[in-house]
């Protein structure tokens, strides 16, 4: 007796073998990141999710997307831009592979504003003390 592959046979096994494979995990410390991204138009929380995945997915992430921010302890600002607004969002990484989102701002000149950076930096320190 033959059996019948269907459509939906093979789209489910399309759908398996596309699985992307993530090289880093994304979480939230507190409700830092979750403060900010609900403030936010569903436009801009639908480029950020596909940023954040985008940081999971790839092995390498092009400063577009993720840049290290000098003179500090380890602190990277993802860059998200929906038309002319653009967005930070600290994080930084712990164990490797594990990335966790600090605060975020929505960016209106050039310059890192101090007072975020610094926002950011208390969030890292709270986290690494809780974590010892």
């Amino acid at each position: 007796m033959e059996k019948k592959v269907s459509l939906w046979d093979n789209f489910s096994y399309l759908c398996i073998m596309s699985e992307k494979q993530k090289h880093r995990t994304i979480i939230f410390y507190k409700d830092y990141f979750e403060d900010f991204f609900l403030r936010q138009r569903s436009k801009v929380q639908n480029k950020i999710i596909w940023t954040l995945d985008l940081i999971e997915e790839l092995r390498r992430i092009p400063e577009t997307y993720l840049k290290s921010i000098e003179d500090t302890d380890g602190l990277y600002a993802i860059r998200v831009q929906v038309g002319s607004d653009i967005f930070r969002i600290f994080c930084f990484f712990d164990q490797g592979q594990l990335v966790v989102l600090a605060n975020g701002y929505q960016k209106k000149s050039q310059k890192v504003p101090k007072k975020e950076i610094e926002k950011a930096l208390k969030i890292k320190n709270q986290y690494e003390s809780e974590k010892r």
